[in-house]
């Protein structure tokens, strides 16, 4: 039954006291105001988080739950991901990141989400520059040496209003080909975006993994709370196998404290993208619609093609140029609405099928991308939101009305975001993460969490 008038779903629940008094107590509350974590002078069982998902939603989460939450607390958190890092349609995104829609429009919160995804970006960079290693990125392959971040965008969209700290500067055809030789420069006008940045996906987020490691030391050795973060490459196929679920912490095994460090996680927070329609309790329940996504990668062909300028922008039109150094581009994307396939893996067929559509596009502005050679393909499903008056918005929220009925241990769904994960992960993340250590929905804005209400 649907609650009353201007009453929320949550307002009125309270959550259980889980392993006796040791515990803290939660309340989701209807005011605006913060819960309060009752700490007793009695020893603390740890806080306990699974983060389902090891993608920018999944590590932006985890990041800020090791960050926001307060210094003298055990806290425990497990990611579960049965690839491992980047292994969803994260990693394999295009990695182009500005607050604007494609008419270069300011999107809804941009410049808080701008702030923060920078924030996160420059602490991935500072995580790879300290020449620390992790043995779960060493399997994942990608040299970290490389770029994490490379800046500046062209695009061909009418600019309306931008940001000081992401600028957007109309400039003429010899302009714009000044900074790309060749470029077709539609109405001999472009729109250049100095500030914008083109992300290496999978290094960034194996570089965010290694910064929430490392931040696990440098609070464990503080003198205050200790913290741990476990990745399991593990699929998780309903939640039901988060409840009860036994673990017992390295530090304390084979010891009497270890009844401390086991028992149900005090939150579960989704963030699987669009497989968070294949769990049994979310399934159907979601007003997501699913695209797969075929991005092209390309490199000049031997004595034929031209190199790209090693400092030349990503360019952003009907198909976009992702530029990964002057003899490699991605180039993307298709949208194949309605798709459950979520494998990374294109097939032949696939890949030709993505070229017939995407190469007229690019060419059109920049035409040498004819004389580049194919040299693979990736692909992506998206978990696509709901349109609303302010744009595709990313679904955040407790969900235990959802599952229908009250668990011990805490659901929230982070997903939804859609073609624009890069940009909303940070700021949501980061709002995700301080509601679910304070057990207040309403740190998230209402924008967020209405589309519970949808046909209700």
């Amino acid at each position: 039954m649907p609650p009353p008038a201007g009453k929320s779903l949550l307002a009125d629940w309270k959550s259980p006291v889980i392993g006796g008094d040791h515990r803290h107590h939660c309340r989701l509350r209807s005011r605006r105001t913060a819960s309060q974590v009752v700490v007793s002078s009695l020893p603390q069982r740890p806080l306990r988080y699974a983060v389902l998902g090891a993608g920018f939603a999944g590590l932006s989460v985890a990041w800020h739950l090791l960050k926001e939450s307060a210094k003298e607390l055990d806290v425990y958190i497990d990611i579960y991901d049965e690839i491992g890092i980047g292994g969803g349609a994260s990693g394999v995104s295009g990695g182009l990141l500005h607050p604007y829609s494609p008419k270069a429009k300011l999107l809804w919160r941009g410049a808080e989400c701008w702030k923060e995804s920078l924030k996160l970006l420059s602490i991935a960079e500072a995580a790879i520059s300290s020449g620390e290693s992790d043995s779960e990125m060493e399997e994942s392959g990608p040299n970290l040496s490389e770029f994490v971040v490379r800046r500046r965008f062209l695009s061909f969209s009418n600019a309306q209003n931008c940001l000081s700290s992401c600028r957007i500067e109309t400039i003429g055809k010899d302009a714009a080909r000044s900074l790309v030789p060749n470029l077709c420069v539609p109405l001999n006008t472009a729109f250049y975006m100095p500030d914008a940045v083109n992300v290496h996906p999978q290094r960034y987020l194996q570089g965010l993994f290694l910064a929430c490691k490392n931040l696990v030391k440098e609070l464990s050795t503080s003198g205050f709370g200790r913290k741990e973060l476990y990745l399991h490459k593990k699929s998780i196929s309903n939640l039901l196998e988060l409840e009860g679920n036994l673990s017992f912490c390295t530090a304390h095994l084979n010891s009497d404290l270890c009844f401390m460090c086991s028992g149900e996680y005090d939150a579960v927070i989704i963030c699987m993208g669009a497989k968070a329609d294949i769990l049994p309790e979310l399934s159907g329940k979601l007003p997501l619609r699913t695209c797969r996504g075929v991005i092209a990668c390309l490199q000049p062909s031997d004595g034929i093609g031209q190199d790209y300028p090693d400092d030349g922008p990503s360019i952003l039109s009907d198909a976009w140029l992702a530029v990964q150094g002057p003899r490699s581009v991605y180039m993307g994307s298709t949208w194949e609405w309605k798709s459950r396939n979520s494998s990374p893996n294109v097939s032949a067929d696939e890949a030709s099928q993505a070229l017939e559509e995407l190469l007229p596009k690019a060419s059109s502005i920049y035409p040498g991308i004819k004389n580049w050679s194919f040299t693979g393909a990736r692909a992506g499903l998206r978990a696509m939101p709901p349109l609303t008056a302010n744009g595709s918005l990313p679904l955040l929220g407790c969900i235990e009305d959802l599952i229908g009925k009250t668990q011990t241990s805490k659901f929230w769904l982070f997903g939804g975001l859609g073609s624009r994960g890069l940009l909303y992960h940070a700021w949501l993340g980061k709002l995700m993460a301080q509601a679910v250590l304070s057990c207040d929905e309403h740190k998230i804005p209402a924008e967020l969490t209405a589309w519970k209400n949808i046909n209700q």
